[in-house]
């Protein structure tokens, strides 16, 4: 899958985003294996595809909504998916801007380092994309969440994309390598950690969930290891309720151990 050179308006989006987003500071860089992965991060709303895009090291390609690609999908899907929980009075506006971004969400998700994500029969596209572009020698990024909290750092993940493993394995006789990713915008980091490795000899729901865990689990260390800062959840939900790193109840803990 060799994409062609991005247009010249997806190159001026693009550098006007690296001019104004913040620059982010890569830590972990040690965890990375001397072989292609699949990272595993945080959505964080917007941050996680701009910060894929800009900061991920290795210029990996990140799975993105399919809806995200095709003109006639974005409205629904930008509105379902961004702005639904948002208060009622504010939905036409959104819906509006659901319309008015379509051609904008077109260009850069068609031309950015992405591979397409369907949840019906050309799913089975998406793993094969996959998995050529690691048998190249390419990373790639995914934000797996959905629409469950997990706890106060991630939502629950989705798990299909273990399957990407088995496939992998298939056609290399390699044990595909997943690295945890915490992104924190306010901290302006980007933190990997250990790797979370793939055992083809383990059955696949147990491998869906014990993977799926691990990376949770380990999201979540990392950010709770961090100096507190708020945490940019997964849902657009309003910011006086975004939930900080550290639980209210272990930040009690730590100011009584001051006293």
């Amino acid at each position: 899958m060799r994409k062609k050179k991005p247009s010249v308006l997806f190159r001026f989006i693009k550098l006007c985003v690296k001019s104004f987003y913040p620059k982010i500071q890569v830590e972990g860089m040690e965890n990375l294996p001397d072989e292609p992965v699949i990272i595993v991060g945080n959505h964080c709303q917007m941050n996680g595809p701009i910060v894929g895009e800009l900061y991920v090291p290795g210029e990996p390609y990140i799975w993105c909504a399919g809806e995200m690609m095709h003109l006639k999908d974005v409205p629904e899907y930008a509105f379902r998916d961004f702005w639904s929980q948002k208060p009622k009075w504010t939905h036409p506006f959104y819906k509006l801007l659901s319309y008015i971004i379509a051609p904008l969400s077109v260009c850069v998700f068609n031309n950015a380092r992405t591979i397409g994500v369907y949840h019906d029969t050309r799913v089975l596209s998406t793993f094969k994309s996959t998995v050529k572009m690691l048998q190249e020698g390419k990373s790639v990024v995914i934000f797996p969440e959905h629409d469950k909290k997990h706890n106060h750092i991630v939502y629950d993940f989705q798990d299909k994309f273990i399957d990407v493993a088995k496939l992998y394995y298939k056609k290399t006789g390699k044990e595909l390598a997943f690295i945890p990713m915490y992104i924190a915008p306010k901290l302006k980091k980007l933190c990997l950690g250990k790797p979370v490795r793939f055992r083809a000899d383990q059955p696949m729901d147990a491998q869906r969930s014990r993977i799926c865990n691990e990376l949770m689990d380990g999201i979540t260390a990392i950010a709770e290891g961090l100096p507190e800062h708020t945490v940019v959840p997964y849902r657009n939900i309003p910011k006086k309720d975004y939930p900080t790193n550290i639980p209210k109840e272990r930040s009690y803990e730590k100011t009584d151990d001051r006293l």
